[in-house]
């Protein structure tokens, strides 16, 4: 009988997981880690939408008084990220920043381009051999 019962409650909250839509959780997430944008597209793209607030090198422009400032993203701190991460940061924006949301102006694949293109921002460290 307990086991009866058991297995109808995992039924019931399989079911209920299902219908709340399990099948498309952390669809984003299995899709980026598997994703490789093209950086002279991105460059392109971050030229006309990024280079605003993170200068031409990345690392932000100077003079512009945003409380926090944008990301350098040139630093560890963004490049030692996932790309997930990144891609989700670009696709959502960060809240209580300048940093808006561009799921709204840019596709998925034009995201990756740019997410590409930063990568490219990456500084080796002294002593860290080149890939």
């Amino acid at each position: 009988m307990a086991i009866r019962k058991c297995g109808a409650l995992l039924g019931v909250a399989f079911a209920g997981i299902s219908v709340l839509g399990f099948s498309s959780f952390g669809a984003k997430e299995l899709a980026a880690t598997d994703k490789i944008g093209d950086p002279v597209s991105g460059h392109e793209i971050y030229v006309n939408t990024c280079m605003l607030c993170h200068g031409i090198d990345g690392k932000g422009v100077r003079g512009l008084q945003f409380v926090p400032p944008p990301a350098d993203l040139t630093s560890l701190a963004v490049q030692n990220r996932l790309d997930g991460s990144l891609f989700r940061r670009i696709h959502d924006g960060k809240p209580n920043t300048v940093m808006g949301a561009w799921k709204h102006a840019l596709s998925d694949e034009e995201i990756w381009d740019v997410l590409a293109y930063v990568r490219t921002f990456k500084i080796e460290s002294p002593g860290q051999p080149k890939k």
